[in-house]
């Protein structure tokens, strides 16, 4: 299997007390254990070789604790020929409804897994996408004979945990509650309690997920890259919208379980503490009465062609601070194809991690991006895709398109360097191994066999078809799948500040909407009308919130919202303070059991200022503190005059046309975006001190008093949004306040 040699425990010791005296051998292990003073220093240990073993291709286990750091690494060749419990094989029966059932037993620790899958064509849910995830999000809240609550609180009574989705299901319990656990979970997937009132808040959930959604790249990446690739009307490229979700009735939802909840094509698998006899008998008699339903008729997916020529598919999205970038085609790839392991190895190879041609070019070397990845997707139909991509600054979009084309050139062109196919050839041993060990990996790889249509050996002779392949097959298989000639080169991006640099790259470029809809190539930069300039911009935008008159008689002003935050539990709240001539508090704070908690909180009274966050106060520093006090007033546009002021463009914000103002104040610029048609702020772009830009989009401009004020504010990039609830001018703010 391997030429490399195998070390005696000797052999090892030896060599470790002359080159390596601070290492020692211990159960199949070298060891090292590395004293600090402290977590801190702990951390740094760990952060520390992380970075070496990744670069390295290692995966060293760690101990650490409050005064040291245990590292351990060990050579997975000489497991590699211990594998003995791959050949161990769950045992296996069939109930008469159709479930296979597959056990495996594991008696180390006093627990039971139990998980199900349905196998099933993909769905095309049509116009009524998202009748599935409407139907999932509806399972696990109780069955038709035990109420949501009640079923929840048994379930953690017991120390245990039941899930059930559309196409799968999870259970886990302790050995002695096992019967009892997985009679619950037998009731929540045969008898689920499916509610019109869930439904529809399941419904109100799922649009606000959309809407969320609206100015997310990832999100249009995903689904853009998904219709095009594939078509709208694909299992693999249909997405979920407003309309579609509005289209499905709690009636779709019943019936779609009815149709597709049947065992006549499931597999349960049963881990841990149990023996093969009695959980037979106990599966056989919790799953029986799930009767047959009729056979499914939805047909295998097809794989649909690539273009015949490169292109690059453009969607604007004028809120984006960064150009998300995926050179994409599709592929026909099964794991039982001669070509799927020398296929994993050129992925890796190009992208599949730190030490890939991506990572090392775009990330190291250009320093584009965070992180530039590849995937090469493979199922038992045939229909996948080859991906390469990244996100990147908004400046670079043209030249990290051109470098993800030359490295994927480069492979299919070059001939790979040994030693970066050794360590793709480790990795993948490595984590093999590792992941063998774990008796649920076993039964994992089993279903795997069956779901894929593999063969009976082949994680048997994983190790041998991985350590087989060659540089050569590498090259081959780069040029079969990863077709830089035929690719889809999808990037969501601000098309004012990148469609011209991307225009010079060489492909042609196709334009469509969010919803992959192809479009005429938006005008980004309007041109701006005869006489107007910068300072005329700001007078209009002054006069459509109130005028000087009114906006000069606001000595203070206190603003609360509502504060979104991404997958926080909770609501918290934001308060604005602001008087003349400059004082200002920005705090974020929550509710937690009926005690107010400081999320964050940012004050300057005019002469000192601090940040406070996680209980830790931060004096501002000078520079902080000198920004700080050039701050004007609380309507900074009544201070501006016209040298600092430069009308540069007109460009679509937020898909509305917006006269873009460049700012210059003592050396420091910023953008300010005011509406063509009514002259409001729409947007405005700062640079933070890490050169980042950071934007802020305003709307939902309300009445208070004699002036405007916008009542919506978001953040992208930190995907924070702020709803005002109350707004208070003049109020009287003492300056204890500050």
């Amino acid at each position: 299997m391997s030429e490399e040699k195998t070390y005696s425990e000797t052999e090892i010791n030896d060599y470790l007390e002359k080159n390596l005296s601070h290492w020692y051998y211990e159960n199949g292990w070298i060891r090292r254990k590395y004293k600090t003073s402290g977590w801190k220093g702990t951390l740094m240990v760990i952060n520390t070789v992380g970075h070496l073993a990744e670069a390295a291709w290692h995966h060293p286990d760690i101990s650490a604790s409050y005064a040291f750091v245990i590292v351990k690494l060990q050579n997975h060749f000489e497991n590699s020929e211990k594998l003995t419990n791959i050949k161990n094989k769950p045992k296996e029966f069939k109930l008469k409804n159709g479930i296979r059932v597959l056990v495996v037993e594991n008696h180390k620790l006093p627990r039971v897994n139990y998980s199900l899958r349905f196998n099933r064509n993909p769905i095309v849910e049509g116009d009524k996408a998202g009748v599935l995830s409407l139907l999932g999000s509806m399972l696990g809240n109780g069955t038709t004979s035990i109420p949501k609550d009640e079923f929840n609180e048994e379930v953690d009574f017991l120390g245990a945990s039941v899930n059930v989705s559309f196409g799968s299901g999870f259970a886990f319990t302790l050995t002695k509650n096992n019967e009892r656990v997985l009679e619950l979970f037998s009731d929540a997937i045969i008898n689920p309690l499916l509610l019109e009132e869930e439904f529809e808040k399941e419904k109100e959930k799922l649009l606000e997920g959309l809407k969320a959604q609206k100015k997310d790249i990832d999100a249009i990446s995903g689904r853009v890259a998904g219709a095009l690739s594939y078509g709208k009307n694909h299992a693999y490229g249909e997405f979920i919208t407003e309309q579609t979700i509005n289209n499905i009735t709690f009636n779709d939802v019943v019936e779609f379980q009815k149709k597709y909840f049947i065992p006549n094509n499931v597999y349960l698998v049963a881990i841990g503490d149990v023996n093969y006899k009695e959980v037979k008998s106990l599966i056989s008699e919790k799953f029986s009465g799930w009767k047959k339903g009729k056979p499914l008729q939805d047909p295998e997916p097809i794989l649909t062609e690539n273009v015949s020529l490169t292109e690059i598919d453009f969607v604007d999205l004028p809120t984006a601070t960064q150009s998300s970038i995926q050179v994409t085609n599709n592929v026909d790839l099964k794991m039982t194809d001669e070509d799927y392991f020398a296929a994993l190895m050129a992925n890796d190879i190009l992208g599949g991690g730190g030490a890939g041609y991506l990572f090392k070019n775009l990330r190291e070397d250009k320093g584009y991006t965070y992180g530039a990845y590849s995937s090469l997707g493979s199922n038992r139909y045939g229909v996948s895709k080859f991906r390469a991509g990244a996100k990147v600054r908004n400046m670079v979009t043209d030249s990290a398109v051109s470098e993800i084309v030359k490295e994927i050139s480069r492979i299919r062109l070059e001939r790979v360097d040994p030693d970066l196919l050794k360590n793709a050839k480790a990795k993948y041993v490595g984590n093999f191994i590792r992941q063998a060990e774990n008796p649920q990996t076993i039964a994992g790889y089993a279903l795997n066999i069956k779901l894929n249509n593999l063969p009976d050996d082949f994680y048997e002779t994983y190790l041998e078809n991985i350590n087989s392949v060659s540089e050569a097959d590498v090259k081959r298989v780069a040029n079969k799948y990863f077709k830089i000639g035929n690719s889809r080169i999808i990037v969501v991006g601000k098309g004012s500040d990148v469609v011209a640099n991307l225009e010079e790259v060489g492909f042609p470029i196709n334009y469509f909407d969010a919803f992959a809809n192809p479009i005429a190539k938006p005008i980004f930069n309007k041109a701006i009308p005869d006489g107007l300039t910068g300072l005329s911009v700001i007078n209009s935008y002054l006069q459509a919130v109130g005028g000087r008159q009114n906006l000069e008689a606001v000595n203070t002003l206190v603003m609360k919202a509502d504060v979104t935050i991404p997958g926080a539990p909770f609501v918290p709240t934001a308060i604005i303070r602001q008087k003349l001539p400059n004082k200002s508090s920005f705090l974020i704070e929550a509710n937690m059991q009926g005690q107010k908690i400081t999320l964050s909180k940012t004050t300057f009274n005019g002469e000192r200022g601090y940040n406070e966050a996680q209980g830790q106060r931060r004096d501002f520093e000078e520079d902080q503190l000198n920004e700080s006090m050039k701050t004007k007033g609380i309507f900074e546009e009544l201070y501006y005059t016209e040298e600092q002021l430069e009308l540069v463009s007109i460009n679509s914000v937020n898909y509305e046309d917006a006269y873009k103002v460049k700012v210059t104040i003592d050396g420091k610029v910023s953008h300010r975006y005011y509406s063509v048609e009514n002259g409001l702020l729409l947007s405005t772009e700062d640079t933070d001190d890490n050169n980042n830009v950071v934007t802020t989009n305003f709307g939902d401009y309300q009445p208070v008093e004699n002036i405007k004020l916008p009542f919506y504010m978001e953040i992208p990039a930190q995907k924070l949004e702020f709803k005002t609830t109350s707004v208070e001018v003049n109020k009287e703010l003492k300056d204890s306040s500050f």
